[in-house]
């Protein structure tokens, strides 16, 4: 037998239980912590505001009413060389995948929607926080880093000039000094935009980037905020560097060099320009504290520029961070879905979840419970023979009791604490007992909980997902007594009531496992209702295979019997 250890050195003994006390907790810092640091607490509010334009509008007006397309404005006179038009304008552009809003008023976005993507009531996605871009300026609106031209060219009236297919429109400024164009080209069914633009100061060129102000994406999502931030591809690095908008609460941030692409992303959607090959490109990350649409509360929203040159030409993606639509365009822009720490679990995952939905079920959420099924029959091993060690402590009752009672009432800081703790772990030796293996189905389960916290988090095809009542499985369920997380913590009950007791575990600790169910609930009640799915039809598959275990291991060993006092209060079995 090894000499004690010195007191203050003596490791205490943990048992199964307190070690899945530890898990549950680490399960709470994914499910709680996490949400907090992404910011994921807000209201969605009933009734969001959607915009509704008018056809022209004054320099005040807000982009709030629908609008008609107008025709090219006809070209003052004056002063001579000048090119500017008469009256404000909008002009409406028509894709299969877009309805985009200009204004020749700085030749801007009013309004950018994604047909084929919803909001909260059901109609197509607004992209631009328009409440928030009457302050700090509209898409596509100018940024001057050095010398600026001789007009405002955000408040001028440009002439719009569209294209007879509808998918081109430029536009062209004048005021005699400073000469400006803007050229959009949209594709019929792509979310690629090829932009083009110059500026020029008495024939010199003025470099300038544009801009996307006030946040960007689906402002009605709790939180709306917290999960937007600018993005961009460091070339050298191959390596995306994200920035969020504390980044430059005291002030914009600069990110200049050799980007693959630079811009603004939500959880779901991106925004982002795409220079030449090997072309220097300037970015700025801002900070904009505006409200929006669906909240009349003010926030800090990240906003982008980018650009650098007196004649920018740059590609431009808005659309669904989508694999597929991203891999057409830069296989690197795949990089915009964070898949998180353990992304070699959660990419594959998904793709698993996408096949079965579409050639078998149907639904992401029966996806989610035949995936689970598999991961349970996958990792059924390592629960049966930790089922098995578990039975095993409990015939080791009697032995566990024999030592406690020869060591009764020795403390911690007691040397005789190492002797008791070494004639326990000889005892779990000789019997082929691992005390350790009752949390290690518990841990197996944490990479494949985040593995699902991610799927959910960051795939669009989970955004409004179904399932039978639940309307989007990538949030919690809409109602004020949310199912899901009550069934799970009944399972959670039974489970735990099917599960027998490890040998020599404090009362103490008993009781508190009690209560783990009730812990499952605090950590699931605000997760997404996937992950609840998940962990619910994981508990079914548990208390399936308890009770099978149970019905074919047959009855303890005889030497397990009940613990009784006499009279001198020592325990004999």
């Amino acid at each position: 037998m090894s000499s004690p250890t010195p007191p203050n050195k003596e490791p205490k003994e943990l048992s199964n239980e307190l070690r899945m006390v530890i898990a549950f907790v680490l399960m709470g810092l994914i499910l709680v912590v996490t949400p907090l640091v992404y910011k994921r607490m807000g209201i969605i509010p009933d009734k969001p505001v959607t915009p509704v334009k008018s056809a022209v509008q004054s320099a005040k007006a807000t982009p709030e009413a629908a609008q008609t397309p107008a025709s090219p404005q006809q070209v003052d006179t004056a002063p001579v060389g000048s090119v500017a038009s008469a009256t404000e304008s909008e002009w409406t552009l028509d894709t299969g995948v877009y309805k985009v809003v200009f204004s020749n008023r700085g030749a801007v976005v009013h309004s950018w929607t994604l047909r084929n993507f919803k909001d909260t009531n059901g109609k197509p996605l607004e992209l631009v926080n328009y409440k928030g871009a009457q302050q700090q300026g509209y898409p596509f609106s100018y940024v001057f880093r050095a010398q600026g031209p001789s007009a405002n060219l955000d408040k001028a009236l440009w002439v719009p000039r569209p294209s007879a297919d509808g998918q081109t429109i430029e536009y062209e400024f004048s005021d005699g000094h400073t000469t400006a164009k803007k050229t959009f080209a949209f594709q019929h069914d792509g979310y690629m935009v090829q932009f083009a633009d110059e500026v020029k100061l008495n024939g010199m060129e003025l470099p300038h980037l544009v801009q996307w102000r006030a946040g960007f994406g689906d402002m009605a999502v709790p939180a709306a905020a917290g999960h937007q931030e600018t993005i961009r591809f460091d070339t050298e690095k191959q390596k995306l560097v994200t920035e969020a908008t504390k980044a430059a609460k005291n002030g914009p941030v600069r990110a200049d060099g050799a980007l693959t692409f630079a811009g603004i992303e939500d959880q779901y959607f991106t925004a982002v320009f795409l220079p030449p090959v090997s072309t220097q490109l300037q970015m700025t990350t801002f900070s904009d504290t505006v409200s929006t649409p669906a909240d009349s509360a003010e926030a800090a929203y990240p906003g982008v520029a980018v650009g650098g040159l007196g004649r920018n030409q740059m590609g431009v993606y808005v659309g669904p961070k989508e694999l597929d639509e991203l891999r057409k365009v830069n296989p690197q822009l795949q990089d915009v879905i964070d898949w998180g720490f353990f992304g070699f679990i959660a990419k594959p995952l998904f793709f698993i979840l996408q096949w079965m939905n579409k050639n078998y079920v149907h639904s992401y959420g029966w996806a989610i419970i035949l995936v689970t099924l598999l991961i349970n029959v996958a990792t059924f091993p390592l629960k049966l023979a930790n089922l098995k060690s578990m039975r095993k402590m409990q015939a080791l009752q009697p032995e566990i009791n024999k030592i406690n009672d020869k060591y009764k009432g020795i403390s911690m800081s007691d040397p005789r604490a190492a002797n008791k703790q070494q004639e326990t772990m000889d005892l779990y030796k000789k019997h082929g007992v691992n005390p350790m293996g009752g949390c290690i189905p518990m841990l197996i389960q944490l990479p494949f909980l985040w593995a699902f916290y991610k799927v959910l988090s960051v795939t669009i095809e989970m955004r409004n997902a179904p399932w039978l009542w639940v309307t989007d499985l990538s949030q919690p369920e809409h109602f004020q007594i949310r199912f899901l997380p009550i069934i799970m913590i009944l399972s959670s009950f039974l489970m735990q009531k099917m599960t027998p007791m490890s040998a020599g575990v404090d009362p103490a600790q008993q009781r508190m496992m009690q209560f783990m169910p009730l812990m499952y609930g605090f950590f699931f009640w605000p997760a997404s209702s996937g992950l609840v799915l998940y962990w619910l039809t994981s508990n079914l598959v548990g208390i399936f295979q308890q009770w099978f275990f149970n019905k074919t291991s047959g009855p303890l060993p005889a030497s397990q019997k009940v613990i009784t006092s006499s009279k001198d209060g020592r325990k004999r079995s």
